[in-house]
């Protein structure tokens, strides 16, 4: 189950939607393929396939596991730098360690947030903890790449730790959502995530059979990810399931508009509930060029960002660093 769980009795609750509200239609659902990534830890990759138009300003997500890892089994990366862009890592169960070049770092566990913004430049690494390495355990994250613009891609690094306990709660008006909003702001409610491109991500949990109807800015695009469960997205109720994402079109940016999900009334049995992610931000409409760890805007960019990993321009690995830890056995 996710870490942040509430009363949604208790919460603040979503306006219901008037009468003027329109809801965002399908325009594509896509299915991530599965690979790995680091050391080989197993994640699907949920943007393949969708053009960059329809994600920007998002650039690359993966969905870490869900996995129940063995002892011995748990990866994560070594030391690798970034360019360009602000690096979400979102841990839903498990926990991940993290350590950068600027001194930025520290344990990202349920329900936590470390956001990075590599800016000019930045080495990093994020690894599970030895004691995970050698108990093994559930382990499920997000990785999200949020592009910054030509004014921001010379930023000086930052990193921010956004504890599960920090993140703003909200409940659907009949009780049957729970909705963590992470960075941005949805009807009002702000997350504690600071960004200079703007932009919402928000996690939903969706009862078997409930629905929920979310508030969403005309000026940003509209993704829905599902993390586990199945159920419909849009006015069209087209089935979406886990791995697939969905990029949802306006029809009247006059009106106030909404992003619907619903979730069907029988869930897997390890989730009871249908699990999503609520992404949009305002599109930056500006070249990306990238390549590996970089995100530029022109390709002299990225031959200059690679001379300067290479000289030592973009950080050193700490005296004390943080390495991957190998299990005994």
């Amino acid at each position: 189950m996710p870490a942040i769980t509430a009363d949604t009795l208790t919460l603040p609750r979503l306006h219901e939607p008037g009468l003027e509200t329109t809801e965002r239609t399908v325009k594509s659902i896509t299915s991530g393929p599965r690979g790995y990534e680091g050391e080989g830890f197993p994640v699907v990759r949920a943007f393949a396939g969708v053009s960059s138009a329809d994600l920007d300003p998002f650039i690359h997500m993966d969905q870490m596991g869900e996995v129940e890892y063995e002892p011995g089994e748990p990866k994560g990366t070594s030391w690798h730098p970034h360019r360009g862009f602000e690096t979400v890592t979102y841990m839903i169960d498990g926990r991940f360690q993290h350590q950068d070049s600027t001194g930025g770092g520290g344990l990202i566990e349920n329900g936590a947030t470390q956001w990075m913004t590599a800016g000019a430049g930045i080495l990093h690494i994020e690894t599970p903890p030895a004691e995970l390495v050698e108990s093994g355990g559930l382990f499920h994250g997000i990785q999200l790449w949020v592009n910054l613009p030509a004014s921001d891609k010379f930023l000086a690094p930052k990193y921010q730790n956004l504890e599960g306990a920090g993140l703003a709660l909200l409940a659907s008006p009949d009780g049957g959502a729970l909705i963590r909003v992470i960075a941005g702001e949805i009807d009002g409610h702000a997350g504690p995530g600071s960004t200079h491109t703007p932009i919402t991500f928000a996690h939903a949990t969706i009862e078997p059979g409930a629905s929920v109807s979310v508030p969403w800015r005309s000026d940003f695009n509209s993704l829905v990810y599902v993390l586990s469960g199945r159920g419909s997205v849009g006015p069209e109720r087209r089935p979406i399931h886990q791995g697939q994402l969905a990029v949802l079109d306006s029809t009247d940016r006059s009106h106030p508009e909404s992003i619907t999900i619903a979730a069907d009334d029988s869930q897997d049995s390890h989730r009871p509930a249908m699990e999503v992610l609520l992404l949009g931000g305002r599109p930056i409409r500006e070249p990306v060029v990238a390549y590996g760890p970089f995100v530029m805007n022109t390709r002299q960019q990225l031959i200059e960002a690679l001379e300067d990993y290479q000289a030592g321009r973009l950080g050193q690995i700490p005296p004390d660093a943080l390495m991957p830890h190998t299990a005994n056995r």
